[in-house]
């Protein structure tokens, strides 16, 4: 047979549940005969732990057959078929056993598949059958062999399965797909119950070509080892997979998934993992043993406790929140971590793009990145512990983002899609809270393939219904979708996209999701020939509609169960109701998936559908038809919600009931709007609609007046909103009052006690209206039961407990009461006998409270102890201590007696808790302390306000304080000296709209002393205000000032001189009305405006000006201005006489000559000097209303400098500024003379520069501008005083720019130097060291070079080192210039200089050729050379001649002689041409050597005239 045999195993858990008690099991199994044409190989089989007994039974024929006994029912039969290599071939078909239900649904499975197959798959059938029954019907026979025929026959066994091996080989290679298989699991992981703390594993046997790929995961979670290695160790070794479970917690409990994966397909199996604790009983010791499992943290109790916890959030869209919350586990175990776990609305929260969360051992955050309405909800952190959870909750709002234009609605929400196929999908989303001005009309769908940017819209006209079925999707690719709403304003900002969804058949979808495999049924398929191609589809069943609206309607539909391989796709046919004519929908182009969505039918009108399938070989039968379909909305909007009721919660928030709506199809949710009374502006309290009919509205005004609605959403719409609710006032509800505290002893007599206590700290939002006192009795460790001691509640802090027995022990507790109901009882006191006290002193003071409580300072009362004593109370002792020192940490917080029974306590630390108590003295001493009050935070609250005196425009004088914090029931609550106020003679209190004001009747000494003002049924709102007598006399002098009102003036009248010597008088006012009039008064005389006075009054400014052209001798008086505006008045005047008077006379003379002088060409700035950085003196002017024809004429000694003067070329001009440079160096440009007709052949050399100023530069100057308007003139005299300021700047100049000293060596000594810009030879320098002028003496010489001041020291020594001084006048004090000469200077100089000495030493002694020799000689052949070199050196130096580099020795040729160390020759007798070449004098001493060189050429007269007649 040349077909390919392929054999396939699935795997599947059958698992029913029977009630009965008993279930019959059988046994059914098939295997290869080794008779059949199918290749007959060898197994190796995996071992079971489960025996089987084997039993000996006869047949009806009298046969004895082997029968195995039932298997267990844990054992496995699963078996990996091997070859001789061990490599997996194929698989043992397994024993299957299951109940009688389960076989015979096998068995049905089994004969669905038979008729899939092909004939190839009949006919190998039909073989195995036969096979079977042949082999059914040999006899069985035991018979016993002997070693050799048992050998013998192994040895044909290995013979064949080696031939069986290169068959199989050779079928690889031919057709190696053959053998590629989804994966299997052939052991299972085992579900295993474990002990806390110990380890457990779990493995796994996978089989599968190719090689499938494992992943585990935890509750559907995938376990990243990796990244946790200290929990997890996955290994995989060939096909055997594990996965380690370290030091297991109870957290471990779930269940385990293996997955397996190649492109076969996948398949995965389950184990479960319990994770059991110890039970709880006695603590056992430390060398008790242990049970097996047991781990460190076994028997610890945590406790978990959630601090810093984050509280109702509000966001806007696009940004980013942070949620967090400090968590501390007691006790601490080394490598133990609980579970943290964030939740949104009770849904577990996974990591993603939007969401992260981190947890660093102590603070578990968690951050929202770019906000969206989706994340709106309630948010709970969860820590688990092996001893429980601990969980805390906020709920976080997140409001929309601004819209780009007025009136359009928000953003959807939660766009999701449903119901994909491979060219369809259904979106659904959330309507928004607000639809902007107008209702919505409809949504826009768009749609995004992943991996691209291009959005294209899904429908052209919008859609009412929050649900729309998007077709035309490519099968395989990814989509995204978002959800824009449209009103009549415009469109809005688009929702956030939705999660990527693919386009495929849901069977695929959910063959990659993953479940586990079918179980291998035992059918073997044959793909020798496809039966099915060519094969019409069957018709398509059970075609509903699963949605109608006005603009679509949905059609449904299962495939048809004859479809072949190929895959089929539809058509879709309508009929419109009465009528028979069926019209194809989709004509172009069949659709994929068994999904078709419907537009364009006419609202109203019926329609039946029916559905054809089609493929390669034809078109199939139409589906039966769905019955006529009225298109119309199925789903109606939602009825209106019940009427809403409110109630109160805390200051900024408000919990709104409702009734759910009565008929309402698939409710999304409601949502709920406030709207404050007297406004028609409704706002949103939830961005993301809530199920339930209860919500807490947060984010409200305090003491704001609010009404609520709510409306319902379903995909249809909005319902009506409901009716509105009962307004009411954003305020915290009251709770019933805190425990009181402090509960002590005061008195104790025979038959009765005397108890007191403080009030508690917490009112719960209304007055304290009584206390309720409770006793009971104690004898030695037992106490009796509590009873009341007054039925009627007390209204002080103090109560006498009467009617008791002496020398019984009695215990007391206190329970406070206010509106909302009767508080928990206080700590109980110790066990207190009533027997009669024998104390002298006072009694410990009561009911200690603070007000006025700040960063720095708090205010603290009492009231008189209710024991004085044998004497009464005469002062108070106040204690403070920080909340968290001891006993110890008490300190008297003053040194004398307070006899107020209040004081004010100053100097706390900001943030930090107090304590207080009070000692109440007598004339016998100080008792004993209250009952401590506190921790009392030294913090202002925020809002917190204080009391400022006012005087109104009547001169009222008050004092006003204001609350933002007050509650239904708050008052203001005025005291003096923390007495409340009852005598209203005195002061007027009026209240309105949070603000109280405290008017005094009539101001008077009476009245001071610290008035106080406290808001009742807030947390503690209360402030101050001390009334000094100062402060009382300063407040009656506003006061009168108001009353009596004067003009204030923001100047007082001035006066100043303008152009042309005119004077101008003014004021300025601070505060005037329009009807504000002034009078202008000279000598108590009204002038007006006229010829001589000018007058202004610029109201916008409030600046009053008069003008006088002149001032005459008539003038001198006094200027007044009166002012008037209302009951106002002002005034304000100038007193201009005597000197003052002529003085300004001659100023305004003068300023109107300047006037007149400078009409005509003057000077703007007249002559003076500068002197500039590079020491250049010039003389300079500014002129100004200068024209051309203007003459400007310079004059030195009343000598005017002409324009062909060498001081000319000194002068400059630039626009109005005038130079003379005095200093300016001018070089002489002399004509030449011609002398005999011919021009000179050189120009005289220009002189060296001038020095910048000198006394020949002395003298007047005198600059002249005359034109026909008039002459101005300017002078400087440069002679004397004025020469002697020119050079001190000049000095000053040069002082400034001198460098800092520097040092250098030479090899004479050390020189000290500083540079300057230019030096003048009357400029003083002395130079300094250490303090003390140096004397100049050969070896000190100090000087000028250039421009560099020196100081050179010859030969220095160790007396030369120190602090050297350059003092440079500068005109006036001196510029000095320092340089310390010590240390690491005085080394490094020193040393340069020896350096430089021996250099020089060495340079003159140096060996050298001073002269004598010549360049070149040349000389006759024959002729004798004699020449002498003078040589100097000390010591002599030696002396040596080279020719050509090679040194000469004296012989017959050569005579060398060296005379007197001078004088070194060379005589050479008769020279020939080998003679010829360079020469050198070598000289050499210890200090150097040198060469003098030189040329000899040797010629023969004869030779050259030969070559010139040949030339």
């Amino acid at each position: 047979m040349s077909a390919s045999l392929q054999v396939t195993q699935k795997l599947q858990q059958h698992q029913q549940q029977h009630q009965q008690q008993q279930q019959h099991h059988f046994e059914s199994s098939c295997y290869l005969s080794s008779k059949s044409s199918v290749k007959q190989q060898s197994f190796s089989t995996y071992k079971t732990s489960s025996r089987r007994l084997k039993t000996t039974v006869k047949t009806e024929k009298g046969q004895e057959v082997v029968k195995l006994s039932p298997l267990p029912k844990r054992a496995k039969r699963t078996y990996l078929a091997m070859d001789s290599d061990k490599e997996v071939i194929g698989y043992v078909i397994p024993v299957f056993r299951a109940s009688h239900a389960a076989v015979r649904s096998l068995m049905e499975a089994q004969d669905e598949e038979v008729t899939e197959e092909g004939i190839n798959y009949v006919a190998m059938r039909n073989l195995f059958v036969r096979e079977a029954k042949e082999a059914a019907t040999v006899d069985v026979k035991v018979e016993k062999r002997t070693r050799t025929t048992h050998i013998r026959e192994s040895a044909g066994r290995l013979e064949f399965n080696k031939t069986m091996d290169e068959w199989s080989t050779f079928r690889k290679k031919m057709n190696p797909d053959s053998l590629t298989h989804p994966p299997e699991f052939i052991v299972k992981p085992r579900g295993q119950t474990v002990w806390e703390g110990s380890t457990v594993k779990l493995h796994c046997t996978v089989a599968g070509w190719p090689k499938p790929r494992m992943a585990w995961y935890k509750n559907n979670v995938l376990i990243d080892a990796k990244a946790h290695p200290e929990k997890y160790t996955v290994e995989n070794n060939y096909n055997m997979h594990s996965l380690e479970i370290k030091n297991c917690d109870f957290i471990d409990t779930a269940q385990y998934h293996a997955s397996a994966l190649n492109v076969k397909g996948e398949a995965s199996s389950v184990a479960t993992i319990v994770v059991k604790r110890f039970q709880e009983g006695e603590v056992a010791g430390p060398l008790d043993p242990k049970p097996h499992g047991f781990c460190a943290e076994h028997g610890v109790t945590f406790e978990t406790t959630i601090i810093d916890k984050f509280e109702v959030a509000f966001g806007s869209e696009g940004e980013t929140l942070s949620l967090g919350c400090t968590v501390i586990v007691y006790p601490t175990v080394k490598k133990y971590q609980p579970d943290v776990v964030w939740y949104r609305n009770s849904v577990p929260l996974k990591p993603s793009k939007w969401v992260h969360s981190h947890w660093s051992g102590e603070r578990a955050t968690l951050t929202l990145v770019h906000l969206n309405k989706e994340d709106e909800g309630m948010y709970t952190l969860r820590v688990n512990t092996k001893s429980g959870f601990d969980t805390y909750s906020a709920y976080v709002f997140v409001r929309d983002a601004d819209v780009e234009v007025e009136g359009v609605p928000v953003a959807p929400l939660d766009v999701r899609c449903h119901d994909a196929n491979k060219d369809y999908v259904v979106v659904t989303w959330k309507q928004p809270a607000v639809e902007g001005s107008s209702s919505i009309l409809g949504y826009y769908i768009d749609r995004c393939e992943v991996g691209t940017h291009h959005w294209a819209q899904c429908n052209d006209a919008p859609v009412k219904y929050a649900r729309f079925p998007v077709t035309g999707l490519m099968e395989g690719r990814s989509y995204v979708f978002r959800v824009r709403a449209m009103n009549k304003s415009g469109v809005s900002r688009s929702s956030r996209v939705s999660e990527a969804v693919v386009a495929m058949d849901p069977s695929d979808r959910a063959r990659l999701r993953a479940g586990p495999s079918a179980p291998w049924t035992g059918i073997i398929k044959f793909t020798e020939e496809d039966p099915t191609v060519g094969i019409v589809p069957g018709e398509p069943s059970d075609v509903v509609v699963t949605e109608a609206t006005k603009s679509y309607v949905v059609l449904a539909w299962k495939p048809p169960v004859q479809r072949g391989h190929e895959g089929v796709m539809y058509y879709i046919e309508k009929c419109i109701s009465g009528t028979d004519t069926w019209q194809r929908v989709n004509t172009g182009m069949p659709v994929k998936s068994p999904r078709f969505a419907l537009f364009d039918l006419a609202e109203g009108k019926s329609y039946s559908f029916r559905v054809r399938c089609c493929n390669s070989a034809g078109v199939g039968e139409t589906s039966v038809s769905t019955g006529e379909i009225t298109v119309g909305d199925k789903l109606d909007l939602p009825s209106a919600p019940g009427n809403p009721v409110t109630c109160r919660n805390t200051n900024t928030s408000v919990v709104v009931f409702w009734g759910a709506c009565k008929e309402v199809k698939h409710l999304v949710g409601y949502y709920i709007e406030y709207s404050v009374v007297g406004t028609d502006e409704w706002k949103p309290c939830n961005n993301k609609p809530v199920k339930q009919t209860r919500f807490v509205c947060h984010g409200l005004t305090t003491g704001s007046n609010c009404v609520f609605r709510v409306k319902a959403v379903n995909a249809a719409g909005y319902s009506h909103s409901s009716s509105n609710s009962d307004a009411v006032v954003v305020q915290a509800a009251i709770s019933i009052p805190g425990k009181p505290t402090g509960v002590t002893l005061l008195e104790a007599v025979k038959d009765y006690m005397m108890l007191a206590w403080t009030e508690p700290a917490s009112t719960g939002g209304a007055d304290i209206r009584g206390y309720f006192v409770d006793y009971r009795t104690v004898r030695g460790d037992v106490v009796g039961k509590w009873h009341e001691m007054n039925h009627k509640a007390l209204t002080t802090t103090s109560f006498k407990a009467e009617n008791l027995k002496e020398n019984v022990f009695y215990q007391f507790q206190v329970r406070a009461m206010n509106m909302a109901g009767v508080s928990k009882g206080s700590l109980p006191t110790s066990a207190l006998e009533c027997k009669e006290w024998t104390i002298t002193v006072a009694g410990p003071p009561l009911g200690l409270h603070v007000l006025e409580v700040r960063d720095t300072s708090a205010v603290v009362l009492w009231e008189p102890p209710t024991f004085d004593g044998r004497t009464p109370v005469n002062g108070y002792y106040l204690d403070v201590k920080e909340a968290s020192a001891g006993e110890k940490g008490w300190k008297a917080a003053h040194e004398k007696v307070n006899k107020r029974k209040y004081m004010k306590v100053t100097g706390l630390k900001s943030g930090t808790s107090y304590a207080f108590r009070v000692r109440a003295q007598n004339l016998a001493g100080v008792g004993k302390p209250s009952a401590a009050l506190g921790p009392i935070l030294a913090q202002t609250s925020p809002g917190t306000n204080e009391i400022y005196v006012d005087v109104d425009d009547d001169g009222v004088i008050s004092m006003i304080f204001e609350c933002s914090e007050m509650k239904e029931g708050s008052e203001f609550v005025w005291s003096k000296n923390y007495q409340t106020i009852t005598d209203t003679s005195r002061l007027t209190i009026t209240t309105e709209n949070g603000r109280s004001r405290a008017i005094f009747n009539s101001p008077s000494l009476e009245d001071l002393g610290i008035f106080s003002c406290v808001v009742t049924n807030t947390d503690g709102f209360s402030s101050s205000y001390t009334l000094t007598e100062e402060g009382l006399m300063r407040l009656l002098d506003i006061s009168h000032e108001h009353k009596f009102p004067v003009i204030p003036f923001k100047n007082e009248m001035a006066m100043e001189l303008l152009e042309k010597g005119r004077v101008r008088f003014w004021t300025q006012l601070e505060k005037f009305t329009s009807a504000c009039q002034v009078e202008y008064v000279f000598n108590d005389v009204l002038v007006t405006e006229g010829k001589k006075y000018t007058m202004n009054f610029d109201k916008s400014t409030g600046i009053i000006e008069m003008f006088m052209d002149s001032l005459e001798i008539s003038d001198e008086g006094t200027f007044t201005f009166n002012l008037v505006d209302g009951k106002a008045k002002g005034t304000t005047s100038l007193v201009l006489i005597g000197d003052e008077f002529r003085e300004l006379q001659k100023k305004s003379e003068f300023e109107r000559a300047e006037w007149v002088r400078k009409q005509g060409p003057h000077f703007v700035e007249y002559l003076g000097f500068t002197v500039t950085q590079e020491c250049n003196v010039l003389l300079k002017c500014k002129i100004g209303n200068i024209r051309p024809e203007t003459e400007i004429t310079w004059f030195k000694d009343n000598i005017e400098i002409a324009e062909d003067d060498e001081d000319a070329q000194k002068i400059e001009r630039n626009d109005g500024d005038l130079t003379f440079n005095i200093g300016k160096w001018v070089i002489k440009q002399e004509k030449p003379k011609v002398k005999g007709g011919k021009k000179p052949t050189a120009v005289d050399v220009p002189l060296p520069p001038r020095p910048k100023i000198s006394k020949a530069d002395a003298g007047i100057y005198q600059v002249i501008l005359r034109d026909d308007r008039g002459k101005d003139k300017s002078i400087f005299d440069l002679t004397d005083a004025g020469y002697q300021a020119v050079m001190n700047e000049l000095f000053r100049v040069i002082a400034t720019s001198s460098s800092d000293i520097k040092v250098v060596s030479t090899e004479h000594g050390i020189i000290l130097y500083s540079n300057v810009t230019y030096y003048n030879e009357e400029l003083r320098v002395g130079w300094l060291h250490k303090d003390a002028k140096i004397a100049v003496s050969e070896r000190v010489k100090s000087g000028v070079t250039g421009e560099q001041l020196w100081l050179k020291i010859n030969e220095p020594t160790e007396k030369d080192k120190g602090k050297y001084a350059m003092d440079i006048f500068d005109g006036k004090d001196g510029v000095k210039r320092v340089f310390d000469l010590s240390g690491k200077a005085w080394e490094e100089a020193f040393e340069e200089f020896q350096r430089l000495k021996a250099a020089a030493i060495a340079e003159r002694n140096r060996a050298r050729v001073i002269g004598g020799l010549p360049d070149v000689v040349a000389i006759q052949e024959g002729k004798s050379l004699n020449l002498t070199g003078n040589v100097w050196g000390e010591p002599v130096p030696e002396v040596s001649w080279t020719k050509n580099d090679r040194e000469l020795v004296s012989d017959e040729r050569y005579t060398l002689k060296f005379e007197h160390g001078k004088f070194a020759s060379i005589t050479i007798a008769a020279v020939t041409t080998a003679d010829s070449g360079k020469y050198a004098l070598l000289v050499k001493n210890k200090y150097g050597k040198e060469a003098g060189e030189f040329t000899v050429s040797v010629y023969n007269p004869e030779e050259e005239e030969k070559e010139e007649k040949k030339g």
